[in-house]
Order: C-alpha cells, then structure tokens, then sequence
C-alpha cells in the first residue's frame, strides 16, 4: 500500500508557518525505521513542529534503550529538512538534550536561516529510497562514492567506516551471523519479530510484508507462524552471511558518545547517506544485528576502532528492484499542541 504523496502545487506559499511546516511531515514519513515500526509522533505548534518518540510503537527486545527508535526519528527529522530546503521554508533544529523525555528535536521556522541547496536537490529522491533486501553486483561501490558518503557523515559528527575487502567482510560476517543465531535463540525476540511481519495482501500500514524479503503470499502467510514457532537462526545466520560476505560495501557508522542526541544526529546522517546513494544509483540495507547485542557490540568497536557503533548496513547497486513498505499517512501520525495530552490519555502514556 504505497502512501500518496500531495502534489507539490498544493504547497502553502503564502501561508502561516505552521501551515508550511505541516506540509513536510508527508515526506517526513517516508523515512526507514526498525523494523518499519515508524515511531514517530509530529505536534504542531504555532511557529515550530515537535518530534517526539512514540514509545507505544517501542521494540523493547531488540531495542531495549529505544536507540534504534531515536535513530528512526533522527531519519524522520533529516527527510523533512530535505522538504524544508525544497520548498524553501526557512528552518533551524533544536536537539532536545533532555534525559527522558519523548521530545526528541523541534524544527523552528527560522526567517534567518540560511538556503540548505545540497538538501533541495536531494528531494526527488525521498519517495525514491527503498530498503533492498536483496544481493548487490559485487565491485558496484567505488570508493569516490564512499568518500562522499563520509563526508556525508562527517557534517553531522558522526563517522562512516567502509569495508571492501574479504577479511574485513568475513569478520563482520561472522559476528553478524553470531548474532543471528543468539536472537533467534530467544522466544521473546522471535515473538517481538513476528508481530511486524506481515503478509503481501495486509492492508497494515506498518511493519515489513513478505514480499521485502523475497517471499510468495503462501510463504509471507506462513513466515509470521514459523518464526514464533521455531529457532530458525542457523538458516538466518547462514542467509545473511551470504549478504554480508558479498556486499560490495560493509559500513559501520559510529559516534564519539552514546546519547540520545547522538542517536538522533545518526539518524540524520544515515538518512542523507541513504538520499545521496539512492541518487548514485546504490541501495542499502541493514544488518545491525551485531550492534543490538550488548557483547557483541562492545567486541564490534573494538574491532573496528569506533567508540560505539551505530548501524552497519550493506551498500552496492542491487540486481533486483525493491518494492516500499507501507506507510501511516501524516494525519495518523500528527497531532496539534493542544491535544498532545488527550492523545497520550488515548495511547495509555
């Protein structure tokens, strides 16, 4: 169920900011999340729009800290200010540093801010970017593209660290495979997984349908009962072993620092990334699994020399096209600053 974006036309020029501001949250939405979860909740206020965590759409197994959540409001943050330099609405980011707290960053509209033209011409590509599951043409990276890609990076503090070569590749599919086997071990993470898949004809708007990983409808109904039902890692391990060991490029993306701040300015630095290797031609996809495992994460820096890894996914031309997951539109997903307390009331904040 691919969401339908408004026309362009219908932009609000002459109106009030918050009218403007409104109108970025339908491309705000098309950003990737864990697991397709889109854990994001927009409040308007009169001069800014507010990104607050929506912990209800939470993954308190495979994220217990929420790191992945921020990570995808990070992403959700970064699409709207790639809008924002398209439509030319005048923006600045405050971060919230606040420990705790769901608001998570505001985006003020801000007469003083200067024209972002590297973002605008990123615009065409935010409908355009799809996770890709499936393998890549070896050799498809060149390393002109990945110095730009960490540059990228480099913008919003955050560091890309690339591999190309087979040891490098073996070892960080090694550990991905490890951590394959250890979450499918747990009955509670198998459980957590299998309630954000979906089959190919669910009209859910949300989590991640068979078809994004290959699968017929009779496999994409069946899938959801299996994982539940049986320890599948070894089979996991071994398919993304495969990805790994035949990515054109492994990439890890690491901060200095641990907060919840770095986790949004990740998410930020991730979606541009996505953006500007969509326009080279490139997909990505993710195999965070070793980052999500507090041991292996740990054995993760140490290996690749980066305080605390953030995300590593795969990057290469793909030899098939992705379909997109299914989006919430941006009516679902905003609300105004008056009624930001009765909607927890209903969420059961």
């Amino acid at each position: 169920m691919k969401l339908k974006l408004p026309a362009e036309s219908d932009f609000p020029a002459d109106g009030r900011p918050v009218e403007q501001l409104d109108f970025l949250i339908n491309w705000g939405v098309l950003a990737p999340s864990s697991h397709n979860s889109q854990p994001w909740l927009f409040i308007r206020h009169d001069n800014h729009v507010a990104i607050h965590a929506d912990r209800t759409r939470a993954l308190p197994v495979v994220d217990p800290h929420d790191r992945e959540l921020s990570i995808s409001c990070g992403c959700a943050l970064m699409y709207m200010r790639v809008a924002a330099a398209h439509f030319n609405v005048p923006v600045k980011v405050y971060r919230n540093p606040e420990d705790g707290s769901d608001l998570l960053a505001n985006l003020y509209f801000d007469e003083d801010a200067p024209p972002q033209q590297a973002l605008s011409e990123l615009f065409e590509y935010l409908p355009r970017r799809v996770t890709n599951r499936f393998p890549y043409v070896e050799g498809s990276v060149s390393d002109e593209q990945m110095a730009a890609l960490a540059e990228v990076c480099a913008t919003h503090r955050v560091t890309l660290r690339a591999y190309h070569d087979d040891t490098s590749r073996h070892a960080l599919a090694d550990r991905i495979a490890e951590a394959d086997v250890q979450q499918m071990a747990s009955k509670t993470y198998r459980r957590e997984l299998a309630s954000w898949l979906h089959h190919n004809r669910s009209r859910s708007r949300d989590g991640m349908p068979g078809f994004t990983q290959g699968m017929n409808e009779f496999a994409s109904l069946a899938a959801p009962i299996a994982i539940r039902t049986f320890d599948v890692g070894e089979g996991q391990a071994a398919r993304d072993r495969e990805l790994a060991e035949h990515s054109p490029a492994l990439c890890i993306i690491g901060t200095n620092k641990d907060h919840h701040t770095d986790w949004v300015r990740t998410g930020e630095a991730l979606a541009q990334l996505l953006l500007v290797a969509t326009r080279e031609g490139l997909s990505a996809s993710f195999l965070n699994q070793p980052i999500e495992i507090d041991r292996l994460r740990a054995d993760l820096a140490k290996h690749v020399g980066v305080r605390f890894p953030q995300i590593l996914l795969r990057l290469g031309k793909p030899t098939r096209e992705a379909r997109h997951t299914p989006r919430r539109p941006a009516s679902e997903v905003t609300v105004d600053a008056g009624e930001h307390e009765e909607y927890q009331v209903f969420q059961g904040f």
